[in-house]
């Protein structure tokens, strides 16, 4: 088809050509082959995408099929890299499959009673105030071990204890306070409740899900998986992921892993970031790009999994790690601008499901 498709366009867009004849030539271009026309688009983008110094992998899937797919400079999609705090959401689905098995009672059962070998020898009253949901969604008012604070946090001897020993900026369930450490509390929680190590939960409760394996994750002093970074995996992996998501839960032999409930839950905004001003969910950004709703994992220096449910399209970007902060959010913009374009090239064809 392309051949033809070009051949006609080559006789019929030439200048020579009368008017009405090159008109419609495109109306047959659009209406008899709107994917070449969103391939077309793609192909641009993709070639602007590259430009991005920063930029390493990108792969572009919708309705399950990849449309795209690309490394540059030398970088695969087949090879593991470190998706950073886009794990955040990994750590987000386990706990979502932990409550649906009984692991967790809810979201809003507190998280005192389930680590009370950790907290302080004079716990701060608020810490019996804080639930699974505040740790998801980044409320539970302790200050932060991201940041300025990720160093010192990390070089503790107990990484749980030294979370749960911050002290309080904000009433839990109020602000948003970003921190790794609420994070790891929920990656702690899971191993006391189950047993078993989180790499081994991600294995167990996800293997079912095609392409996708967990390659490296570092643990703290005390063997916990690191819940919500320094976790490696391919972009294909990631891919896989965030297709879990775009299909609601399902595999793509149709089994369940996870509920319905609990990604519509995951995706509706419970609090606001004062970086960005979008809303965050339980380990998920919710923002609006291109016109389409969007819902996406992030992790420094621009590790991406995007999900625009009305397109049904998921999109993976993989990026350089070692960037300095200063040019990270920057890059993050940028990274945000080309879903964009990717969205506006399928909207030109008129890929809306």
């Amino acid at each position: 088809v392309e051949p033809c498709m070009h051949s006609l366009a080559l006789r019929l867009l030439h200048p020579s050509s009368p008017r009405p004849r090159r008109a419609l030539c495109l109306a047959m271009l659009f209406l008899l082959c709107p994917l070449a026309v969103a391939d077309t688009r793609l192909t641009a983008v993709l070639e602007q995408a590259e430009r991005l110094e920063q930029l390493q992998t990108l792969i572009i899937a919708q309705r399950g099929e990849i449309l795209a797919e690309r490394g540059y400079r030398g970088h695969r999609t087949t090879t593991p890299s470190n998706i950073k705090s886009a794990s955040k959401s990994v750590i987000s689905a386990l706990v979502g499959i932990a409550i649906d098995k009984g692991v967790i009672e809810s979201v809003e059962q507190p998280i005192a009673e389930l680590l009370p070998a950790d907290l302080p020898g004079k716990p701060d009253p608020g810490l019996q105030q804080v639930t699974i949901g505040n740790l998801l969604s980044m409320q539970a008012g302790l200050g932060s071990t991201s940041g300025r604070n990720y160093g010192a946090w990390v070089a503790s001897r107990n990484w749980v204890r030294a979370a749960l020993a911050r002290p309080f900026e904000a009433d839990p369930g109020t602000a948003m306070i970003y921190s790794t450490g609420s994070s790891h509390l929920l990656s702690a929680i899971l191993t006391r409740r189950t047993g078993k190590s989180t790499l081994q939960l991600a294995r167990q409760w996800l293997a079912p899900l095609d392409g996708f394996t967990i390659s490296a994750w570092t643990r703290d002093p005390q063997g916990i998986y690191l819940g919500g970074n320094e976790m490696a995996m391919t972009p294909r992996s990631l891919l896989a992921f965030g297709e879990l998501y775009r299909r609601a839960g399902l595999t793509a032999s149709g089994e369940r892993l996870l509920s319905q409930d609990w990604i519509e839950a995951s995706w509706t905004p419970r609090t606001r970031s004062r970086y960005t001003g979008h809303g965050y969910g339980y380990g998920w950004f919710i923002t609006e790009l291109g016109g389409e709703a969007v819902r996406y994992g992030w992790g420094y220096g621009g590790q991406m999994v995007y999900v625009v449910p009305g397109l049904e399209m998921t999109v993976v970007m993989t990026s350089n790690t070692r960037q300095p902060s200063s040019g990270a959010m920057g890059h993050r913009d940028a990274l945000h601008r080309l879903l964009g374009e990717i969205i506006g090239a399928l909207h030109a064809a008129g890929a809306r499901p």
